[in-house]
């Protein structure tokens, strides 16, 4: 089965809270010796193995040098199709259309998880991020406590979902109105695209309603992590 590395002690913390049963091994060095005593009880108690490393085997065992001290390899989770007939019942649903950088991904699971937004559902493509992990770096445990979902066909998906939810997708153009003034009669599936293309054409089709957040300086819009963490805010609040 496909692992992940969560790296940094909320990572970490995370995973064992979540998914003790999932964490294979633990990697750690001297200076977070002392913190890791209750992962590394757990491990004992489940005949898992854990090593304290000097810092260059630690940053080889982690992938990676922004490790924070502490790595746990655990099993990845599954994330399921979107059952359409089913969905998940919640005031939002993210939707993210193809965002292609990893770091963007975490950074917005991270920010769902923080405003108590716990759907997220991804258009899995060849260009776009899943939860690798660098995404779970960024998002420093996030995704442990949100329900992830997949879709192949985004646009034939939304379509689905069109009983369940208002879809609103999160544009530049002209007739996209105020994030304000999006009704919230019912649940909502905000959509948000890629860095630079924004949301494709065919999932754009399926959104009756377009909104964008008003700026008053001379940028043209937000990085995506940025727009998603401000509309979160806004719903939740």
């Amino acid at each position: 089965m496909p692992q992940q590395i969560g790296c940094g002690f909320n990572a970490v913390t995370a995973l064992f809270r979540r998914r003790p049963g999932d964490v294979a091994r633990l990697f750690f060095t001297a200076e977070a010796r002392y913190d890791t005593a209750p992962y590394t009880a757990e491990l004992a108690r489940r005949r898992r193995p854990y090593r304290e490393l000097p810092p260059d085997e630690m940053a080889r065992a982690a992938g990676t040098n922004h490790h924070g001290g502490i790595a746990a390899v655990a099993e990845a989770r599954p994330i399921p199709f979107m059952e359409t007939d089913a969905p998940p019942k919640t005031r939002l649903l993210l939707v993210l259309d193809q965002i292609g950088n990893p770091h963007n991904l975490g950074a917005i699971a991270r920010s769902a998880a923080f405003f108590g937004v716990n759907s997220l559902l991804l258009h899995e493509t060849r260009t776009a991020a899943m939860p690798s992990d660098a995404a779970w770096r960024t998002a420093e445990g996030a995704f442990e406590y949100l329900d992830l979902y997949r879709t192949r066909d985004l646009a034939r998906c939304l379509q689905a979902l069109v009983p369940h939810f208002r879809l609103a997708a999160t544009t530049l153009s002209r007739d996209a109105a105020p994030f304000a003034t999006l009704p919230r009669d019912r649940p909502v599936a905000l959509v948000l695209g890629h860095e630079e293309h924004g949301i494709s054409p065919p999932v754009l089709a399926t959104c009756r309603r377009e909104i964008h957040i008003p700026g008053a300086g001379p940028m043209q819009s937000l990085n995506v992590a940025q727009a998603a963490a401000i509309l979160l805010h806004a719903f939740t609040t």
